[in-house]
């Protein structure tokens, strides 16, 4: 008798950036083939054409292409002139570069719990932890979600509080209708491979609205200089290099309908798994956020024991993160102990990512869900 399941490639990646190579590997291979036929590996001029359409994606400002998502975060607190003694507030479920750019500048990083439902910064949390010391604050678009930047703001900005958007994770993500990275003074996003747009190597960028702040980046990010050897300022070496400004140029105009695609997947495992609860539970949206799904988040009982199952017949699921910030021992100096943030920690053992991108077909996602179904001893619906 033959199987009526639909066949499924195995394994199913966690993320298939083969095939999106695939889908459009004439451009890129010309792109490519440009830029070494020119010989502008370093600043070459996709580099500034990028940097102009990347700005006009986001209603207009300044962006500056910088080698990393974690050079950007921590560019993006040093133009605001903190360091020693000054506090920053983020949340501690974050991917720990966010942290990571508050000790560079040798500032202190504060943590404040999070929303369960969403895994979102808990924004009636955050005046509670903020002190005379505190310069900015750091909310974190996690898993492609938007923070509650609107409530964000309401406590930020009258305190003369700075704002630096973490977008690493939410490109084009919207709140009520607004774009993620146009809140906050500053926005910080990765072009590590796997997001949702994604380089073929590092990159990162810093987007503002502020031309002086723009400038102070992109002088940061290049040894300090104001002009060709004069050095105003003790800077760094974080370029967006061609290549790689010229594959996110090529993929640029598709992100939107990636972004849509990545949605309605979401929506395809939300009816998959909907009578799976309450032994899976997919996070929760907001009113008014608009989500890019970079991450597929849903809370499992048995979290560690589902992964291996899903793993052992080709899904191969990961953890966005297994641990917090807070209890890392890089910042065990810092004081805190486990309980301090008692629903981050929580979600760290619960929290489970299964597959999500524009290429993922919809017998790959039905094939997730029976298995995870079969875990439980359920029938998939």
């Amino acid at each position: 008798m033959s199987d009526p399941r639909p066949e499924v490639p195995s394994p199913l990646p966690f993320v298939d950036l083969a095939a999106q190579f695939r889908g459009m590997e004439d451009e890129l291979m010309e792109a490519m083939r440009e830029v070494c036929q020119s010989a502008a590996f370093i600043r070459g001029p996709a580099v500034e054409t990028f940097e102009r359409a990347f700005a006009e994606a986001h209603g207009g400002g300044h962006a500056v292409g910088l080698a990393s998502g974690t050079d950007a975060l921590a560019l993006a607190v040093r133009v605001l002139d903190i360091g020693a003694g000054d506090e920053v507030v983020t949340v501690p479920n974050t991917w720990i570069s966010t942290a990571f750019a508050v000790s560079y500048a040798g500032a202190k990083p504060v943590f404040v719990d999070i929303d369960p439902a969403t895994g979102q910064m808990d924004a009636a949390k955050l005046e509670a932890v903020l002190t005379p010391k505190t310069k900015a604050v750091i909310p974190v678009h996690l898993f492609g979600h938007p923070a509650p930047m609107d409530a964000i703001m309401a406590i930020c900005e009258p305190r003369g509080i700075a704002v630096i958007e973490d977008v690493a994770q939410a490109p084009l993500a919207r709140l009520n209708g607004q774009t993620v990275g146009t809140f906050g003074a500053l926005s910080c996003f990765s072009f590590y491979p796997s997001k949702n747009l994604g380089a073929y190597g590092d990159g990162g960028l810093v987007f503002t609205g502020d031309a002086a702040l723009a400038e102070r980046v992109r002088r940061l990010a290049f040894y300090g200089q104001e002009a060709a050897h004069h050095h105003v300022e003790i800077g760094f070496n974080s370029r967006l290099d061609t290549l790689q400004a010229a594959i996110l140029l090529k993929k640029l105009p598709h992100l939107e309908d990636w972004n849509l695609r990545r949605r309605e997947a979401a929506g395809q495992y939300d009816q998959a798994l909907v009578k799976l609860s309450p032994h899976v539970v997919p996070l929760a949206r907001a009113p008014g956020a608009d989500p890019v799904f970079h991450l597929y988040v849903v809370k499992a009982a048995r979290r560690d024991e589902l992964l291996a199952h899903l793993r052992a017949n080709g899904v191969l699921a990961q953890v966005h993160y297994p641990g917090v910030v807070h209890l890392q021992e890089c910042y065990s100096h810092l004081g805190y102990r486990a309980g301090d943030f008692p629903e981050a920690e929580a979600a760290a053992g619960q929290i489970l990512s299964l597959p999500i991108f524009p290429e993922i077909t919809d017998a790959q996602i039905t094939e997730t869900a029976r298995l995870i179904a079969d875990f439980y001893g359920m029938a998939c619906p």
